[in-house]
């Protein structure tokens, strides 16, 4: 194979921007087909998918070497003629699947209607579909065995067409290092699949349509690149991976150093195919000069391996046995604690609340038990979609139309969890190698993370797990993962299943290595502390902050403590039961309310607040303060929070008091009085506030009721609006695929058309269609010579149209032919002397049904005038034979009465004789 030399300065790219092509296409083979094995290409479409077909397999070569199979949405019950379309506008040989035909080069393959189709080692094999019409994934079922069968060397391509359809097997692709090329949106007539897997994050490669296939070409060409092998055996290309790794680091703040290499250094070949890049050297420059293509490499090294219901046997193992065993064992007055590290996307961590609420709803322990899942992820990005709890309508491949039902609500992006699930959920991002774990936890489920990891961090992570796990906790690992060297902390409960259950054992805490300790320092130097130079205004800020300026609480618009300043202990005190941050429920007696009605007047006045002299009641003394509460508008950051200030002051009143109680004793008593009134007052003002704010409460918490009630309502209708939705695209996406054929029907019925109007315009026979009814259904040129036809006769009786022709009986026997269905032919003249050979035939359908008559006229008029004037020679000749005839009658005569003549004389000899003569004469 002929590669081209690559330079390796490029400009920055945009993510998943299509890739110019390195190698124009060559009419001989691009690939090998005596090898045993050659590129297998599935390609998916629905909607709007033939067009996009077509000018996919127009821009490839008859000898590719390279087999393609598709994947259309056709109508189960209609005859599929897209193998005719295709196969026109491409010169390799297209055809449609039977059970057990073998895959072969330069050939193109298409699924037939109503079956799911699968591949094993390269041959197609045919299913029949257990899902019903309209929910049916054929896409998704061929890409996942597509990526089972050819695991790395799997190509899945995505062309026009509505849903998600693909998106999950384009996800299992990527899961086994395939690679995945998707039509540019903006070329597609409908772009819901195309821009599902780029939501998704699975598109490596976006182009036009008719682009495609130079992407696909070169991308195989330069495939493989590398010799694993030779690739880590080499001092030079180990230390340009190590620079990729230092790369990755620097660029996103994680470290990959702790991954097996054979797992990364195929994702880097990969990478390096799609750019087509053959020298791993070269390709760390180009990370260098390219930041979007280290978030791509990264992003690429967390393809998420998730999905629901993962491993279903494993599934109904845990629903069965562990779980019930687990509730069963737990007090139900503790959170049941589940840690879900690196949950991708969420999937599992959602099963797992899903499979725990069953459990409790059957066992009816949902009221008194509460179940805390924390589900972790290294990527941001996932961690996000987890949260919104979104997922595409083709979930139903893994989870059952029972628990969708009951635990999803259909929106208009697919499926998104339900409350009841989501609140079970916690997401966080965190790096298992680099971040503290959870500890007292019940349940552990780390599958399909093990095996990334080199053997030495799997050693290590096993024994934290261990030591998060409570006495009798669960560890759920994947199929492929397992305990190995640690059979003393953990017992296997289902080795299929990979679940272990922990065991009690010597291991002390300070024997566990903790994530700070998993990544070696990198010197001894580095790890001295170093010392800061002293910086007085710090020093001195941190000093008046803590002694001298007034305790301060920032807190946001529902007075939740975001942020504690100075000692607050004299004013707000933990209030009892469970744990609140809230300041209204913590203020102190005689602050509570005050600071209730400050906090609400500075949200309305947007503006400070200020009390003066409260009094809060202190271990059994009184501390006056001032109260300043007040929202922030700058900066941005603490926009909308609102600080609030408590400030210590002396007591004027008291101090007076004790200078001169002896001399105005009544003046203070009257004072007192006056102020413990203005007090009641303000309680009976806060007392009365509260009650209207309880009446406002009780009519709000009606309407809510009524709200919810409608919103069920709603919910129900919108369930069933969605359902129609689904089978109307469904039903669309098949009217869709029929259209196009149709379409192309339509054409060939033209082209057809367009001949026969030239053949009967050339043969000048005149033709006139009649129905059943004798009336008229079409007629060629030359019929309106024999006839008055205009085009607005159509429709009409022939026998309301004039004719030219002497032939009365012409409507009898076009009645006896649609009688009998024996063609009639007959000669008949017109006024002008023209003479027509008359045919009437009955119309035959192509379903064998009499549908009418065709009534030809074939002009004979010159072989009539040629007939006529031979009519006239063979009279003349016919004459002048019998004026012959009469002449040799009488010399016949004559001859008769010589001989009798002859014979009465004598000499009877002689005369015998010359009456002979004269006789031959």
């Amino acid at each position: 194979m002929r590669r081209q030399n690559k330079k390796t300065t490029r400009k920055k790219e945009p993510i998943m921007e299509a890739l110019k092509p390195e190698t124009s296409l060559q009419q001989d083979s691009l690939f090998s087909t005596s090898q045993s094995s050659f590129p297998i290409v599935g390609i998916g479409a629905s909607a709007g998918g033939l067009e996009a077909l077509e000018l996919f397999l127009q821009n490839v070569p008859a000898t590719s070497g390279a087999a393609f199979v598709i994947i259309q949405h056709l109508d189960p019950v209609h005859k599929c003629i897209m193998p005719e379309l295709l196969q026109r506008v491409t010169a390799m040989k297209v055809v449609q699947v039977i059970d057990r035909t073998k895959v072969k080069p330069n050939s193109v393959y298409v699924i037939p209607p109503n079956k799911d189709m699968s591949i094993l080692r390269g041959v197609l094999h045919l299913l029949e579909p257990m899902a019903p019409r309209g929910q049916r994934l054929p896409i998704d079922f061929f890409f996942r065995s597509l990526a089972d069968d050819l695991k790395d060397h799997s190509i899945g391509v995505i062309l026009s067409g509505m849903g998600s359809d693909g998106t999950l097997g384009l996800r299992a692709i990527k899961e086994k290092a395939g690679v995945v090329f998707v039509q540019d949106p903006a070329s597609a007539k409908f772009d819901g699949m195309p821009r599902s897997v780029i939501d998704a994050g699975l598109a490596d490669v976006v182009a036009s349509v008719e682009a495609l296939p130079d992407k696909i070409f070169s991308y195989l060409q330069h495939i493989p690149l590398i010799n694993e092998a030779g690739m880590a055996r080499a001092d030079k290309t180990h230390s340009a991976f190590e620079k990729i790794v230092i790369l990755l680091r620097s660029q996103t703040g994680h470290d990959f150093s702790l991954y097996k290499k054979n797992t990364i250094y195929r994702r880097i070949e990969r990478r390096m195919g799609i750019h087509q890049i053959d020298k791993i050297t070269n390709y760390v420059r180009y990370l260098q000069e390219n930041s979007q293509e280290l978030e791509l490499l990264f992003k690429e090294l967390l393809i998420g391996v998730t999905s629901f219901f993962r491993d279903h046997e494993a599934w109904e193992k845990l629903k069965d046995e562990v779980i019930p065993a687990l509730l069963g064992a737990h007090p139900s007055n503790q959170a049941l604690r589940v840690w879900v590290p690196a949950c991708s996307t969420g999937e599992e961590a959602y099963s797992l609340a899903i499979v725990f609420k069953e459990e409790l709803d059957q066992l009816k322990l949902s009221r008194n038990f509460r179940i805390q899942i924390f589900a972790t992820d290294l990527d941001q990005d996932a961690v996000e979609k987890a949260r919104s709890g979104i997922f595409p309508s083709n979930i139903s491949a893994d989870v059952s139309s029972e628990r969708l039902n009951r635990f999803f609500v259909q929106v208009e992006r697919g499926y998104q969890v339900a409350k009841s699930i989501r609140d079970m959920v916690i997401f966080a991002p965190q790096n298992v190698i680099m971040d503290p774990p959870f500890t007292k936890l019940d349940f552990v489920s780390c599958r399909n993370l093990l095996i990334y990891l080199t053997p030495e961090l799997q050693k290590k992570l096993l024994p934290l797990f261990h030591y998060s796990l409570n006495p009798g906790g669960v560890l759920f690992l994947g199929s492929a993962e397992n305990i190995a060297g640690f059979d003393d902390l953990f017992m296997s409960l289902d080795d299929k299943s990979r679940l272990y259950k922990r065991l009690e054992s010597g291991l002390r805490a300070e024997a566990v290595e903790f994530p700070s300790s998993f990544v070696p320092t990198r010197s001894n130097v580095s790890s001295v502390p170093k010392v800061k130079p002293i910086n007085l205004q710090t020093l001195a800020d941190q000093l008046l902050l803590q002694t001298y300026s007034p305790a301060a609480v920032l807190v946001n618009s529902q007075g939740d403590i975001l942020y504690v300043s100075g000692r607050t202990g004299k004013y707000l005190e933990p209030a009892a039961g469970k744990a609140n941050w809230n300041i209204f429920a913590m203020a102190r007696e005689g602050l509570r309310f005050e600071l209730t009605s400050a906090f609400r007047n500075a949200l309305r006045q947007k503006h400070a607040v200020t009390l003066k002299n409260l009094k809060v009641g202190i271990n059994g003394g009184v501390q006056v303060l001032d109260l300043t509460v007040q929202t922030i508008a700058e900066p941005e950051a603490l926009r909308g929070l609102v600080m609030i200030v408590f400030t210590d002051v002396v007591a004027p009143f008291e101090t007076k008091l004790k200078a001169s109680d002896k001399v105005r004793p009544h003046a203070s008593r009257v004072l007192l009085a006056q102020m413990e009134r203005e007090i009641g007052q303000a309680r009976q003002d806060v007392e009365t506030l509260r009650e209207e704010m309880q009446t406002s409460q009780e009519e709000y918490k009606s309407a809510n009721e009524e709200m919810q009630s409608a919103n069920e309502e709603l919910q129900s209708t919108n369930e069933e609006l969605t359902t129609s939705k689904e089978e109307m695209q469904s039903m669309n996406e098949e009217l869709q695929t029929l259209n196009h054929e149709l379409l192309a029907k339509v054409d060939d019925l033209s082209r057809l058309n367009n001949d026969l109007k030239n053949l009967l315009a050339n043969t000048e026979i005149a033709t006139v269609f009649l129905d059943n009814d004798l009336r008229v259904r079409l007629f060629t040129t030359g019929s309106n010579n024999i006839f008055k036809l205009i085009p607005g006769d159509v429709g009409r009786p022939i026998t309301d149209i004039a004719s030219d022709l002497l032939y009365p009986e012409l409507v009898d026997h076009i009645r006896e032919v649609l009688q009998t269905l024996v063609f009639r032919e007959q000669q008949a003249a017109t006024r002008d002397g023209r003479w027509f050979m008359v045919r009437v035939v009955p119309y035959r359908t192509l379903e064998n049904m009499i549908d009418g008559v065709v009534i030809t006229f074939m002009d004979i008029t010159a072989s009539k005038m040629l007939e006529t004037a031979l009519r006239k020679t063979q009279v003349g000749l016919k004459k002048r034979i019998m004026k012959q005839d009469t002449m040799l009658e009488q010399v016949e005569t004559k001859l008769q009465d010589e001989i009798q003549r002859d014979k009465s004389a004598k000499g009877t000899g002689n005369v015998s004789k010359s009456a002979v003569l004269r006789k031959e004469t």
